[in-house]
């Protein structure tokens, strides 16, 4: 991308981006005592302004793993959500960027401290996935998801990411691009760093809540669009050779955003290509997070 970063917004403060710090022994670096958001802003090609995507549902999910840490007196919502708008206005970004609004423990103390909080907000460029047109090749992971009373995936904490990165890179060592993980109940749950839709019989299907998923802005919004485009749609559990049977599966989350998986376990999906349903909810998210279409208004925040 042409343009760069070059301010971070630390507690709400405007610093040169490699100038963030935070001490090695912080609660929020030695026990993992950290949440975070990854958000997206998108540039409207005909008017070129930046708006950020349903800004407030990830703000509201940031709100409940705050409560769920215990954080002691954490920064507000205003504050946050101001923090996101500075991020971006002050890097000026003259296309899409990435936003990563993290909340953590910035004090020494044990692994129950629960304060000093501090917060960080980066808006950073981001390149899109290489797979985003010919598909995902994704393997069945023998690592298992992590349970919502071990580390509950519907809290958008820090550590939780290790459970997925141990898997990505032993996906990656067998040839995949991405893992797929399994509950303890050996039900589909979702990759290690987006939630998972498959097609059947023209039934667009994704794991329910209860499947160890984190509960995704991203997947919310595929449902809904897939519901305006006239599909069907179920949130239910679903057995992994159900993915073997699939007509069509696809990956999606912010940092992804929607990609087709052509293979699992080196079995086509399908004809082995994108599957229709995929590229054309592909497309209809593309035009909501741009606002290229009027639908949906509300879930775009411009960037003043």
């Amino acid at each position: 991308m042409a343009w760069t970063a070059h301010t971070i917004i630390q507690n709400g403060r405007a610093i040169p981006f490699e100038d963030a710090r935070i001490h090695p022994l912080s609660v929020g670096l030695a026990y993992g005592a950290a949440v975070f958001e990854g958000i997206r802003a998108y540039i409207n090609p005909a008017t070129g302004r930046l708006s950020v995507f349903r800004l407030e549902e990830h703000l509201i999910r940031l709100d409940q793993g705050i409560k769920f840490m215990r954080f002691d007196d954490p920064p507000s919502r205003d504050v946050l959500r101001q923090g996101v708008m500075d991020a971006i206005m002050a890097n000026a970004p003259d296309d899409d960027c990435y936003i990563r609004l993290q909340v953590h423990i910035e004090s020494r103390g044990s692994m129950a401290t629960t304060g000093t909080v501090g917060w960080v907000c980066a808006a950073i460029p981001r390149e899109r996935s290489t797979k985003r047109e010919s598909g995902l090749a994704a393997g069945v992971s023998s690592w298992v998801r992590i349970s919502d009373n071990t580390m509950p995936a519907r809290i958008k904490a820090t550590a939780n990411y290790h459970a997925g990165r141990i898997a990505t890179q032993q996906a990656k060592a067998d040839g995949y691009d991405t893992p797929i993980l399994l509950t303890r109940e050996g039900k589909v749950s979702e990759t290690a760093g987006a939630c998972l839709f498959m097609v059947r019989d023209g039934v667009v299907i994704t794991p329910a809540r209860d499947s160890d998923i984190l509960e995704s802005v991203t997947r919310d919004t595929v449902l809904e669009l897939a519901r305006e485009n006239g599909f069907t749609t179920q949130e239910r559990r679903a057995d992994r050779t159900e993915l073997y049977v699939a007509d069509e599966v696809f990956v999606c989350g912010t940092g992804q955003e929607l990609l087709p998986v052509t293979s699992i376990d080196r079995l086509a999906v399908g004809d082995g290509k994108p599957g229709v349903i995929t590229l054309r909810l592909q497309a209809a998210y593309e035009s909501v997070v741009r606002g290229t279409t009027d639908a949906h208004a509300a879930w775009r925040t411009p960037v003043a």
